[in-house]
């Protein structure tokens, strides 16, 4: 099995600091299923090819297996060892695990410049055929050429095989090769050599992110390379569903454009969040989710006050999580801060079991940036299947729109806001679903209170009623 990558860009030798293996030596590395090793073909200034091999033990794996098959000889005789498969899949992320999360101490701008690539695949199995190849590379970008192999040379009347070598040709970065070469190549082979479970979901939405979302083929994709497992695909195109929605990515960056101008005279967002985490407090949660956490600010709050044991920051922006964990320099925290908060990629209108079994949660400014049919199936997971003891939500109040004299009539504070409501209309909402779902709720205003228009954010306080009534 051999996967090469070479690049024209100049000098090409700099090939090697991008995937951290020097041109000069053959380096091997130890995998539970073999040996990979990599060198480099050519290495000069002009033109430089790194070559990935991998040498599979089919005896050392059958060998290894619990409850196999019995000694049948399809164990010990197949093609793993000579094709693309999710063993290439497993090799790259070992071997070249800083490339695939787009980092390089030496060369940290290259990391990120699109550059002349092209990809050899000497045996890749395609059980689709030539056009399911293009139908999944091609979107993405790479011109595809692929040569299709015969079953037996010796006797070509027994027609075609499902293996062809492939070349992938692209001007793009490093990191976003490897990882479509990770996703998609257990997709055309359509089988995985190890279990799946609910951190394959992870690993795919990790490695997808910034394109599986926006892929006219995503379904197919994720039922592939979670060998339809119904159920861990549902899962991962729910969450790729909101991905896929230009609107729904909800980001600190945007409010900073929109809100934060317009609110700018009296520091409201400091002021909400404040009172977010008075009100977290006064209800003696100690865990705690974050629900829309955008790029961290509550968080930042929430961590750097001890009360609170356990922080959830949950976002269907990866973009905006990756700001957050770098605003919050998670990788600079003590142990014993590193275990107090978790940011997860996750939906909020989807039933989500790692948001169950929490004392609260927040959620600010979020609900406006919902349609109806999405509002509804947020209210069912966060009140219905979450059911933390407190929840705390703030929303703009249309009211005091007047009050802000570089807000034209009419125009809402946001340009993604599907909506926002009067004092009345969302206590309506509200004290709603206390009925519906058996909490108590008290309401509080946010900033400076006209006497005619009320404050300009308003706050509900949802407390968990055990007496309370639910709907199925």
């Amino acid at each position: 099995m051999l996967l090469t990558i070479t690049t024209t860009h100049s000098p090409a030798t700099e090939l090697g600091y991008l995937l951290h293996k020097h041109p000069d030596h053959v380096q091997s590395f130890d995998l539970s299923f073999g040996r990979a090793h990599v060198f480099y073909p050519e290495a000069e200034a002009h033109q430089s090819t790194a070559a990935l091999l991998l040498d599979i033990d089919p005896i050392g794996l059958v060998r290894g297996r619990r409850g196999g098959g019995g000694g049948l000889l399809a164990e010990y005789v197949n093609d793993r060892p000579y094709v693309a498969s999710s063993f290439l899949s497993v090799a790259i992320s070992n071997v070249y695990g800083s490339a695939l999360a787009g980092r390089s101490k030496q060369r940290s701008e290259l990391a990120d410049t699109k550059i002349p690539l092209a990809a050899k695949i000497s045996v890749l199995p395609c059980k689709g055929g030539e056009s399911l190849l293009k139908r999944l590379f091609e979107p993405l970008g790479y011109q595809v050429s692929a040569q299709r192999h015969a079953l037996d040379e010796q006797f070509p009347e027994w027609g075609d095989s499902p293996y062809f070598s492939v070349t992938l040709q692209a001007t793009c970065r490093l990191q976003d090769l490897l990882a479509h070469i990770y996703v998609l190549v257990p997709v055309l082979d359509n089988e995985k050599h190890y279990w799946i479970g609910e951190d394959e979901v992870e690993k795919l939405l990790h490695h997808g992110s910034g394109w599986l979302a926006h892929h006219p083929a995503k379904e197919l994709i994720t039922k592939r390379y979670l060998k339809h497992q119904s159920s861990l695909a549902r899962l991962a195109l729910a969450r790729l569903i909101d991905e896929d929605d230009p609107h729904f990515e909800i980001t600190e960056a945007q409010h900073d454009d929109d809100e934060a101008s317009i609110e700018e005279k009296i520091s409201l967002n400091e002021q909400r969040l404040g009172t977010v985490v008075a009100a977290l407090k006064s209800s003696q949660a100690k865990r705690v989710l974050d629900l829309g956490c955008g790029e961290g600010k509550l968080l930042r709050m929430l961590l750097n006050d001890k009360f609170f044991e356990e922080i959830v920051g949950v976002d269907v922006g990866s973009r905006a999580l990756e700001i957050a964990h770098e605003r919050l320099r998670l990788d600079w925290l003590s142990e014993q801060q590193r275990t107090r908060i978790k940011l997860v990629h996750g939906s909020l209108i989807y039933r989500d079991k790692r948001l169950e079994g929490y004392d609260a949660a927040a959620v600010v400014e979020v609900i406006e940036h919902f349609d109806l049919a999405r509002l509804l199936a947020f209210e069912r997971v966060l009140f219905e299947f979450a059911r933390p003891a407190t929840v705390i939500i703030t929303t703009p109040n249309v009211e005091y729109n007047v009050k802000f004299d570089n807000l034209p009539a009419g125009k809402l504070r946001h340009s993604d806001h599907r909506f926002e409501w009067t004092r009345s209309e969302f206590q309506t909402w509200a004290n709603g679903i206390g009925d519906r779902f058996g909490y108590f709720v008290r309401f509080l205003q946010i900033g400076e209170e006209d006497a005619v228009v009320g404050a300009a954010t308003q706050m509900g306080i949802f407390t968990r009623s055990y007496t309370g009534s639910t709907t199925d």
